[in-house]
């Protein structure tokens, strides 16, 4: 399509997530999912549209105000409606042009295509007739806002309108089904994370001391966007120094120093879908000693997490087990005592005062994306495996994050253009 910067998955994808969907839900169904607004910013600015997932996830479609609604009949058999906003001249004098109903259908494989103008007259037609209304609900644990989404908004608005209807969230459904991946998914997971890794490898070889993090960030951002990224996938972490140790700093305004550590926690977004990956690299190009030590048993814990990332395993499980690694290591680094970590030997949270975050997280379209609260590893199913040392008394923060696929007995890394060793990154930086 000639309106996107990247290769589309094809049609076919969206219309099977759709069967599938309307296959897991009760006979007279009304699905109805929004896309995401375009927020404000000050006086008449705008941030940039960020698409709802499961909209996407179901359409392929990625422009705002449009609306998927899907009736569900006997045997998992739907008919889906496709709302779109309507161009206009000034739109496209001022915003350029947006969907045609026919490039719509060759993108989602939806034939009912109609403008948005048409929402209400549709919901007062097929809300009554649903024996239940499924709509988009964001319940994700992490999720923390306290700004009102556009799918929050009009399920308000449909409950007010229909009190008595008997409305559930699609939230576990849709969840549960993006937690494993096609392998049109994998293709584009493939090339967010080439990016992402490509990119880095670039920027890596111009790193010296004095220079600023945001030239960094500059220079990543160039990187990625002539890979045809659209852009970073989240904001990027580029920290020097004692900010190593802090784990979302993002304001990168600071120069280098001789002798620091830069933690890059990084990812290009190709295609709807996202990149992930963090290095830790001396900013002269060389780790000081102590600084290696951290590093390699930092690289150690992410090889045994690897090792045991296999069909199977409950992701608990493989966060105790990661932990029990982990509080070897920092034994050996001499920050825990092995008295401490006898103490409860089984499951040693005292590792939590040096690597305080989890060790894995599901990857999509979300970079933290959704899936059951605790999920046990599958096939094709996408993870980070990124545990980190933090020891702010000596401004070493380390942190290694790779992206893997899980097979059926191994794992494959996304983004193994990015070197892990640290004899390959400083012959690198030299």
């Amino acid at each position: 399509m000639h309106t996107l910067r990247y290769e589309p998955i094809s049609a076919a994808f969206y219309a099977d997530r759709r069967d599938k969907l309307a296959a897991q839900l009760p006979v007279g169904s009304l699905v109805v999912v929004h896309a995401n607004d375009i927020y404000p910013t000050n006086a008449d600015g705008t941030l940039a549209h960020h698409q709802n997932a499961n909209l996407f996830y179901l359409t392929g479609i990625d422009q705002e105000e449009t609306v998927l609604l899907m009736r569900v009949g006997k045997d998992g058999s739907h008919e889906d409606t496709l709302l779109l906003r309507e161009t206009n001249e000034h739109i496209v004098i001022w915003e350029g042009a947006r969907l045609t109903k026919e490039m719509a259908t060759q993108l989602s494989a939806v034939a009912d295509v109609r403008w948005t103008d048409a929402y209400n007259a549709l919901l007062a037609e097929w809300v009554p007739a649903a024996k239940e209304v499924w709509l988009e609900q964001d319940n994700h644990p992490r999720r923390n806002t306290y700004v009102q989404t556009r799918n929050a908004r009009m399920q308000a608005a449909l409950q007010a309108a229909y009190p008595d209807a008997v409305v559930k969230s699609l939230y576990e459904i849709l969840a549960a089904m993006r937690l494993v991946k096609t392998e049109a998914e994998l293709a584009q997971l493939r090339e967010a994370c080439r990016i992402t890794g490509e990119g880095f490898v670039e920027v890596l070889r111009s790193i010296k001391p004095g220079m600023g993090e945001w030239e960094m960030e500059g220079l990543l951002s160039s990187a990625y966007i002539r890979r045809r990224a659209r852009k970073f996938s989240f904001l990027p972490i580029i920290a020097s120094g004692k900010d190593t140790c802090v784990l979302h700093y993002i304001s990168n305004h600071k120069r280098c120093e001789d002798g620091d550590l830069i933690l890059f926690d990084i990812g290009a977004e190709y295609g709807g879908y996202a990149g992930d990956m963090t290095r830790t690299v001396p900013a002269n190009g060389k780790y000081t000693p102590r600084q290696k030590a951290v590093y390699e048993a930092c690289l150690a814990v992410h090889r045994y997490a690897r090792d045991i990332m296999r069909p199977g395993l409950k992701k608990s499980e493989y966060e105790r087990l990661v932990r029990v690694r982990m509080a070897a290591e920092l034994v050996k680094l001499g920050l825990l005592t092995q008295q401490e970590v006898d103490a409860a030997p089984e499951n040693p949270l005292c590792v939590r005062k040096y690597f305080m975050h989890g060790t894995s997280h599901s990857l999509g379209i979300d970079v933290h994306d959704v899936g059951p609260a605790d999920p046990i590893f599958a096939v094709n199913q996408v993870w980070t495996i990124e545990p980190g040392i933090y020891i702010p008394a000596e401004n070493i923060g380390i942190r290694i994050e790779t992206d893997v696929v899980i097979l059926e007995d191994t794992t494959e890394d996304l983004i193994p253009n990015a070197p892990l060793d640290v004899a390959d990154i400083e012959a690198l930086m030299q």
